[in-house]
């Protein structure tokens, strides 16, 4: 019964969450944002102390519930593992391997090193919450938007809008083959070995191995009953089981219950250590004999059933099977490197350029991050304000002291002044949450006229499009020839009340470089 709330509860986080980053509309967080800010590694970066309260609690009352349960990338290893589960007989495939603290301390002490240096590329490349919501965002996320744009297709032809369309693009190469990575390196751990990552390498396991080993609540084994089959130890995938010592490792067990469930005579309870659990068996209770049941003893009836009795038949022909399950998967990822691409033509007659992002000297991040510093320090690159971004101006980093986090570029669209999603989602505090009015007057960056692109003057035609669309009215046409008040007139930017939006940027017809582009500040500032 505890298996099976616990896979209920494990389910719904997982779908979820995944939601969170599938959704690009940006309403799910609404309901279902709180799950975000619930993970530990962003509510202690974000100080959220009662959430950091709450999973002590938790962790200290009921054991490591939060890797099989809240966590999405420990449910997604489980899920993996249960598929590896059902090839032909390796059901049960596990055993007991005693802890390797040198790498999982090891791995905890660069983390913590890497975390108060400000090395944000470490902690997310290693941060399980952020792990999971790359992969979705990369991997699955332009699965979603095409199946997406195929019920727009559908539904316009119908004369419904129901759906709408959206663009899927490639937000970074170097992140989404690090995506990829992460995702191959834990199907892999997962398929031959259930929760090695969760006990060797991930920071958060390590914390919560210190707290679990508290617990109240813990799978305790009954001496008395277990008859040393060995079965909780084969289906532990946290192999955390010695069923010869009949002694469990609190510290790796994350309280899945699976040996409760499997345990066919009842010697393994979830309950208070000191508890006195079963009674003294009678006297003329049949014992085994010492050192387990002997092989094909026939006479003694409490004899376990040999291991793989009745394996094919259980399975069936429809389990899924390795090849079928990498088959797919690779299909899956094959598909995402075709990038989709719309064709845009000047009224049919010549193709529009793609623009190309400047080099700017300081990056953009966005409104909310208070400046580069900040959000170095506190985002864990999770990329869900990635995927909430309604104008596809936050993508992830390419530099290597920022790899992965958000950064502002205006290409495909600018910064709306009215929209505030990503400060709304981001469950690390690295976004703090500001409203439409505190937006407008925080300045992110400024905008700087390049003279040499600018159309009035290669062209000789006037334009104006950045000082018609600059929501703060920073942009001033002004005579090219100061002598001549007839002359094509250019713009003069206003530094003092730029906000650095990028409507100048995105909607500047200059092609592929826009005239005038917006250079980043370190720190924002409230004009």
């Amino acid at each position: 019964m505890l298996r099976k709330i616990r896979i209920v509860l494990a389910v719904v986080f997982f779908v979820c969450i995944t939601l969170l980053f599938l959704d690009f509309t940006g309403t799910v967080h609404a309901w279902l944002g709180w799950m975000a800010k619930v993970q530990f590694l962003p509510a202690v970066l974000a100080l959220n102390v009662g959430v950091i309260a709450l999973l002590v609690v938790l962790t200290l009352v009921f054991g490591r519930v939060y890797c099989s349960v809240i966590c999405p990338l420990g449910v997604f290893q489980d899920v993996v593992s249960w598929l590896s589960g059902k090839r032909k007989g390796k059901k049960n495939r596990f055993s007991y391997s005693p802890a390797k603290h040198w790498l999982r301390y090891g791995v905890f002490g660069l983390f913590v090193v890497a975390l108060v240096a400000g090395v944000g590329s470490f902690v997310a490349l290693l941060a399980p919450y952020s792990a999971y919501g790359r992969m979705v965002q990369n991997l699955l996320a332009p699965l979603y938007g095409w199946g997406n744009n195929a019920l727009a297709y559908l539904a316009e032809r119908a004369d419904s809008y129901a759906f709408y369309s959206t663009e899927v693009w490639m937000r970074s190469l170097p992140t989404f083959l690090i995506a990829l990575l992460t995702f191959i390196v834990i199907v892999v751990l997962a398929w031959r070995g259930g929760r090695t990552y969760c006990n060797t390498i991930c920071p958060v396991g390590t914390v919560l191995s210190f707290l679990a080993r508290f617990a109240w609540f813990r799978p305790v084994i009954d001496a008395e009953k277990c008859i040393s089959c060995k079965l909780c130890e084969r289906r532990c995938k946290a192999s955390c089981i010695n069923a010869k010592e009949h002694t469990v490792d609190y510290s790796r067990c994350v309280a899945c219950m699976d040996c409760i469930d499997n345990c066919k005579h009842g010697a393994i309870r979830y309950a208070h250590p000191s508890k006195n659990l079963t009674p003294q068996p009678p006297k003329d209770h049949p014992q085994p004999p010492k050192g387990g049941f002997q092989k094909n003893d026939k006479s003694n009836p409490t004899t376990p059933p040999q291991e793989g009795l009745g394996e094919a038949s259980r399975l069936g022909e429809a389990s899924s099977s390795r090849r079928g399950f990498l088959a797919g998967a690779g299909l899956a990822l094959g598909a995402l490197t075709v990038k989709a691409q719309e064709k845009k033509v000047d009224g049919g007659l010549a193709v529009i350029l793609d623009k190309k992002a400047p080099q700017r000297h300081t990056p953009i991040v966005p409104p909310g991050s208070q400046g580069l510093r900040h959000m170095a320090q506190h985002c864990t690159a999770c990329q869900l304000c990635v995927s909430v971004c309604p104008t596809g101006v936050l993508r992830p980093s390419t530099d290597l002291k920022t790899l992965m986090q958000p950064e502002s570029s205006y290409e495909r669209g600018y910064c709306r002044p009215e929209c505030t999603k990503c400060s709304e989602v981001c469950p690390a505090g690295a976004i703090l949450k500001i409203t439409p009015a505190d937006k407008s007057a925080i300045q992110i960056g400024h905008a700087v006229w390049i003279k040499g692109n600018c159309i009035p003057l290669t062209d000789g035609v006037e334009c104006g499009n950045c000082a018609r669309h600059c929501p703060t009215g920073a942009i001033l046409m002004v005579p090219s020839d100061p002598a001549d008040g007839l002359s094509v007139k250019i713009p003069v930017v206003n530094t003092e009340r730029c906000i650095g939006c990028g409507a100048c940027e995105n909607l500047c017809p200059s092609r592929p470089f826009s005239a005038i582009y917006v250079e980043g500040h370190e720190r924002h500032r409230v004009i």
